[in-house]
């Protein structure tokens, strides 16, 4: 039994050839067909080149195990989400490595109404069938079937039930930067919608071809180096505000009006504000890296926050238990009731333009005094030999001055003037640092500085 070392904790990811290969991928589809015994899935991938062929294996090993295929083809994740809830089928799975390097793939798996697959909701399981790879002989006549479908206009009749096209009364121009990933078609389809209105949107689109290749380099916004084409074509275009995506699409990273990124975090407490006035009262979901700002406008437009361990798997959980309208989390993954309680990065973008033309002004003017509010250093990472090491010791060091301290997620300390919250990446080998200070940009770097040397010291 071979160990496979593609499955994390919340999906499925490696390196082509060794980690992820077609064989591979038959025996997730198996194993996954094989533990839920799902009547019928959805599928789709993204725009890699091995996606396809990731996809058509992974359908042929859920077809040996008696289940009926639905190929959405070239999508993003939220479409998987929305087609899995939509139809009504037992489950989805997207091919996807979102905005990982180019030499890996992966898969996003969910069971049904979207319910996502993780670490302890069987994703364990269907590793270890995986592993295993003792399947029973397949038989031909309890083969499953497979079909190719479109969802997009059910799709798009969804995503523009967020918000009234009547409210776009003034003119527009929006850049969206698609990265060569999958939104292009997405993108088009709204487009078409805001036409058909007579909405007087105009759309700038930039690396809006599909291309795995990647011409224009790995679509991760997160990333200061892939930002600046964004930037770029808002000052040259005098555009409202760009819009940019991940490689999947479910995360969208906005930028005001001079081309300037606006970090997540002040983007969820924009949109919870935003929700709170339509649902009054409702609960909002935040993770407990930056917080202040979210609990401020909440409680301000009398809503009810709520703090959640930082991931997908764990803000869905939480979104269900709560009944919460919205959930945000500062790494730009916005989280929908309406949408199944997953993700989506193409409501966040069509609520905040909406938004600009209820309230009449710019992205700039609706964040500035939040920034200025409560100054945040944005997420640093740091490799670290011993991270547990460094973390009690930088427990050590403040404990006894702060006035509280949390432990949902790694550790957030609270000071009369400050906060912070260090953890270790579920993902990778490194600490994760974020800082916030009310209204005292100087404290915030001063602590920020500070803090690293501790922990890296």
């Amino acid at each position: 039994m071979s160990a496979l070392s593609c499955f994390k904790a919340y999906d499925i990811r490696g390196k082509l050839g060794e980690e992820l290969n077609e064989d591979i991928a038959y025996r997730i589809g198996r194993a996954y067909g094989e533990f839920l015994k799902p009547k019928t899935m959805v599928v789709g991938g993204d725009v890699r080149l091995t996606s396809e062929s990731l996809k058509l294996a992974l359908a042929e090993g859920l077809r040996d195990a008696g289940t009926d295929v639905l190929d959405i083809g070239v999508s993003g994740t939220e479409e998987i989400y929305f087609a899995t809830f939509h139809l009504g089928v037992d489950g989805g799975i997207e091919v996807t490595a979102s905005h990982n390097p180019m030499n890996y793939n992966g898969m996003k798996l969910v069971k049904q109404h979207s319910r996502p697959i993780s670490g302890d909701t069987g994703l364990r399981d269907i590793q270890r069938l995986a592993e295993e790879n003792a399947f029973p002989p397949a038989l031909p006549a309890n083969k499953g079937s497979y079909k190719h479908i479109s969802i997009l206009d059910a799709y798009v009749d969804h995503l523009m039930g967020y918000i009234d096209v009547a409210n776009y009364t003034r003119p527009m121009k929006l850049v969206i930067n698609s990265g060569n990933g999958a939104a292009g078609h997405v993108v088009d389809a709204i487009e078409a919608r805001f036409k058909q209105a007579g909405a007087p949107v105009e759309f700038i689109k930039l690396h809006h071809q599909p291309d795995g290749n990647f011409p224009n380099g790995i679509p991760n916004p997160l990333l200061p180096e892939c930002r600046q084409d964004t930037t770029d074509a808002v000052t040259a275009s005098g555009a409202d505000i760009g819009i940019a995506f991940d490689g999947d699409f479910d995360r969208c990273f906005l930028f005001d009006e001079t081309g300037n990124f606006i970090e997540g975090y002040y983007i969820v407490g924009l949109l919870a504000a935003a929700f709170l006035e339509k649902h009054p009262g409702a609960k909002i979901i935040h993770d407990p890296r930056l917080s202040w700002n979210t609990v401020a406008m909440v409680n301000q437009a009398g809503g009810t926050p709520v703090m959640s361990k930082t991931g997908h798997a764990f803000i869905k959980e939480r979104m269900r238990k709560e009944d919460a309208i919205y959930g945000g989390e500062m790494s730009a993954h916005h989280y929908f009731r309406d949408f199944a309680y997953c993700d989506s990065g193409m409501i966040p973008w069509l609520l905040v333009t909406e938004l600009l033309n209820i309230k009449n002004k710019t992205l700039g003017e609706m964040v500035a005094d939040r920034m200025s509010a409560y100054p945040a250093s944005g997420e640093i990472n740091s490799s670290l030999a011993d991270p547990k090491a460094a973390i009690q010791r930088v427990l050590d060091t403040y404990a006894a001055e702060a006035l509280a301290i949390d432990h949902t997620d790694g550790i957030s300390l609270e000071f009369a003037a400050w906060r912070f919250n260090l953890r270790s990446s579920n993902t990778e080998p490194v600490v994760r640092l974020n800082v916030e200070s009310k209204g005292n940009e100087g404290l915030m770097q001063q602590k920020t500085q500070e803090l690293l040397t501790l922990l890296r010291s």
